[in-house]
Order: structure tokens, then sequence, then C-alpha cells
């Protein structure tokens, strides 16, 4: 490769790549070989020669590889890094063969290596290779993203997740932390005694949640489907089959709604339900799992997101509903006895609303718009009206309220509980009101799932449930700003011609 060589390149960047390519293919063969086998990874390397001294050489030979991220003195050091981290490649003729050596003006930043070498400790203390071998792993065709400035434009990270994830270490720490984040919560709820179980993601009927769906179409069984909002009824029919008293399911969600910073129409929930247990035993639950891994990923339970500084420390602080919106706006809905005295305690507070609102939808309207603004730390806000939650049990003494909680933190919602209805006839007769409330609102695809209530009607056992949106709670625990900054790939709109 010499410089008669180089300087007939093209000055185009892309095009220089293919022509050094094709001269690659000529020279040595294979550019892309199917077989390369590393000693260790960067990280096993760093740690394992950690106490090398300075200007020392190991002794030992290693193989490493990696993609190269920066190259100084004609290729003399490069560092190549890999999922774990980086390490130095030094090339001189005085350890490194002729052959190896005039690779080196072949090489592109981006391109992936392997190398074979010493390992030694720099004056300067840089852990580096002293390559014997230097094999071409993978050319790269397109330049690399800036490294060290990341990827300005948001809608290329989101749509180019591999370049931000190249460029910018927060991306590849924030994913790597969602992972660990992930399995934490799958180690935990199996530690505490729950069995993770599958259930169908295409429903012929859907429901568990109220959501618009996606919609898709089954050709074999000539069955329109839906994509799951929420696998609630499949996990309680699994309570009344007997096989756990303590279920539970990471899964992907589908709504049919809008983006936000932290809505997202695909997320991830976990959802679970605990026989003989009751919304204050998943409080409990809900208290040690975010502690637990607030310290996986921060060593502890005191954490920032943002300017705020965040304590998933238990106990949690509990409040009913209707005390929050009493604390906060003086409106006292206990004291109010019928819709039409709700709907003008609504709307002489300042807000527009819909003519045929309940007592609970005016109720839970006041909690949204005044209260949810003030949650900061972790709170579980208990006693949600009845008229809003289908599937919770009334609480004993108020009818108009349900042994539900959700938690909030940093404003948002993170979890949603209850004390689980299983008196089939109650849940029948509540399902069949909320189904006509949705025909009356125009959601005619809706329908009454019977085989959920022939479930329920062979007897589901007392039981508290949960779901948790995972994406927000990996959201507040890597200090991400966005929903779509915790979603490797979101989805994005077409882009523009």
């Amino acid at each position: 490769m010499n410089d008669k060589t180089e300087t007939a390149l093209s000055s185009d960047p892309t095009e220089v790549r293919r022509q050094k390519l094709a001269q690659l293919r000529e020279t040595i063969g294979d550019v892309y070989p199917a077989h390369f086998h590393r000693t260790m990874t960067n990280a096993e390397l760093a740690e394992k020669y950690e106490g090398l001294e300075l200007d020392t050489e190991s002794g030992d030979i290693v193989t490493v590889a990696g993609r190269v991220y920066s190259s100084r003195n004609s290729g003399m050091f490069m560092d190549i890094h890999d999922a774990s981290g980086k390490i130095q490649i030094f090339s001189h003729k005085d350890t490194t063969p002729e052959a190896a050596r005039n690779l080196l003006p072949m090489i592109d930043l981006g391109d992936i290596i392997g190398v074979t070498g010493a390992v030694r400790r720099t004056k300067r203390g840089e852990l580096t290779i002293n390559a014997h071998e230097i094999v071409m792993l993978t050319k790269s065709l397109l330049p690399m993203p800036e490294k060290w400035n990341g990827i300005a434009d948001i809608e290329i990270r989101y749509r180019k997740r591999h370049l931000d994830i190249m460029s910018n270490e927060e991306s590849k720490l924030r994913f790597q932390q969602r992972s660990k984040i992930v399995s934490g919560i799958r180690r935990f709820m199996e530690n505490d005694g729950f069995m993770e179980v599958e259930t169908p993601m295409l429903h012929s009927v859907y429901g568990g949640a109220t959501a618009e769906p996606f919609k898709t179409h089954h050709n074999t069984l000539k069955l329109d489907m839906f994509l799951r909002i929420a696998p609630e009824l499949f996990l309680k029919r699994t309570l009344v089959s007997g096989l756990t008293d303590k279920v539970f399911e990471i899964n992907r969600n589908f709504r049919n709604e809008g983006v936000s910073t932290r809505h997202n129409p695909e997320f991830t929930m976990m959802e679970c339900y605990w026989a003989y247990a009751d919304y204050e035993d998943i409080m409990d639950l809900v208290e040690r799992l975010f502690a637990e891994l607030a310290v996986k990923i921060h060593g502890s339970t005191e954490f920032a997101y943002g300017d705020k500084e965040i304590s998933f420390k238990g106990p949690f602080k509990r409040v009913p509903m209707p005390d929050a919106v009493k604390e906060v706006t003086g409106i006292d809905f206990l004291a109010i006895k019928t819709d039409e005295e709700a709907r003008a305690a609504t709307k002489a507070a300042g807000f527009e609303i819909e003519k045929d609102w309940t007592w609970g939808e005016c109720l839970a309207f006041i909690f949204e718009e005044k209260v949810e603004p003030t949650l900061i730390q972790p709170s579980h806000v208990t006693h949600f009206p009845k008229d809003i939650s289908p599937f919770a049990k009334e609480v004993p003494g108020e009818p108009r309220l349900v042994e539900r909680f959700e938690t909030y933190c940093n404003t948002w919602e993170l979890g949603n509980a209850f004390s689980e209805l299983n008196d089939p006839e109650e849940q029948r007769a509540r399902m069949v009101e909320q189904l006509e409330q949705a025909h009356a609102r125009g959601e005619k695809a809706k329908q009454l799932d019977d085989e959920f209530l022939d479930a329920i009607d062979q007897g589901m056992p007392p039981a508290g449930g949960l779901g948790i949106g995972v994406d927000r709670l990996i959201m507040l625990l890597t200090n991400a700003p966005s929903i779509r900054d915790v979603i490797l790939f979101p989805a994005r709109r077409a882009k523009a011609d």
C-alpha cells in the first residue's frame, strides 16, 4: 500500500472506503472473515493487568478485537473499542511485522479489526497492545459520527440509534442500565416467589385497560385481532387455573395513541397478580422493588433526576385521592353527594368539563390537573373513584371509592394497582357498563370478553394486582429526558421524500 495508491483515491470519503475495500480484496482476500477468536474483552484485559507497572511489558500475548475509534501518527497508535471498553494498539517497526504495518493506511475510523500482541503499560500509564498481527474483520463503508460531541440531531439519534450509541457514551450506558433494570425486575419477582408466564400478544377481544388498540387480521382464522393493550385478563385467568398463586409477565403493550416525552405507542410493562394479597401488600412490594433497583443502578436509594434529588427509601407517602385534592384545592369531594354538585364544584374551580361527567370523573380530573404536578417524591395515591376503576374492590364503608393506588414520582405515574375484583356478578355488571359507555363514545369495536367472565365464574381467589410502566421507571433511574431515550429503536414517522 504505497503513497501513490493513496493519492489515487477519490476525495469522497465513502468512495475512498469502497476503493480501499476493493484493494483489500485484491491483497488479503476475505475482508469480512467468518472466524476470529479473541482471548479476552478489553474490560477483562484492563482488570487482569490493572497492576502492571509503568513502562513494563507483561510478557503475555493476547488477542483482542474492536472498532477503531481513533488513529494517531499514521496509525502507529489506534484506540479500538468493544462493548466493554477501549484498548490502545501500538504498531512500530521494532515490534510489528511489515505485513501488519502495510495494512495501517487501509484502516479507517469505524473499521473493526483484530489484534494479537504483547501487553504493556506505557510511561504515561496507558495499557497498550504491541501489535504483532493485525486482521481486518469488517471494513466500514460509512464515516464514523463525531465521537466527542455525539449526534446533535435528535431525529438522527432516534432513527439511527446505532450511530447514537457509537458516538455517545451516555446513550450506551443508559441502554446497558436498561438491561440491568429489566433483569433486576425479573430476579426480584422470581426471588419473591412469582412465576413468569407469557400470554398472547394478539387478542380477539381487547381489554384490561381503556385505550385505542392497533388492529390486524389473522388470515388463516379469518379473524380481526388486536395487539394487546394489557395482559391483565389472561394473567387473572392464570390465577383461576391454580397454576401459581403469584404470577407476573414482563411484556410489550401497544396503544394506538399519542406520542410524548412520557408516552410511546409500544411500551414495556411488568404486570403481576398475587393471590390472597391486597393493594397494601402490593404497596410494600413496589417499595421493596424500587429500592432494590435504585441500589442496583446507583448504589443507593438516593439519586438525581435532572435538578431533583429523588429518594426510593421506603416507606413512601400514602394519601387517599380525595384527601390529596382537598389539601391542594380545598374542595372536599367526600362532602359532595351528587354528580351535579361535583360538576358545579369543578366548574367553580375554573375548569371546562363534559356535561355528563360523574362525581368520580370530576375528582380524577381535578387530581390530574392540580395534584399530580406536586408529586415529586415517590407517593402512593390511594382510594380512586369506582367510576374509573372497573376491576377494583370497593373501599369498606365508601362505595364510591375502590382499593386502588397509583405510584407517582417526579409528577409521573409509575405504577397502578388494585385489590382485584373477584365477585363474578359485580365484575360482569361493571364490564357491561364500561362497554355501554365505550359504545356511546363511538368505540363500536369494543366487545365483552366472555371467556374472561367465564373464567371468573369458575372462581378467582382474592388478589392484589399491579402494572408498572418499565420505560418510565427506567427514565427516572437513568436520568433520561424522554421515553424515546430509553427505547432502543422507537417508532418514527416515515422520512419525507
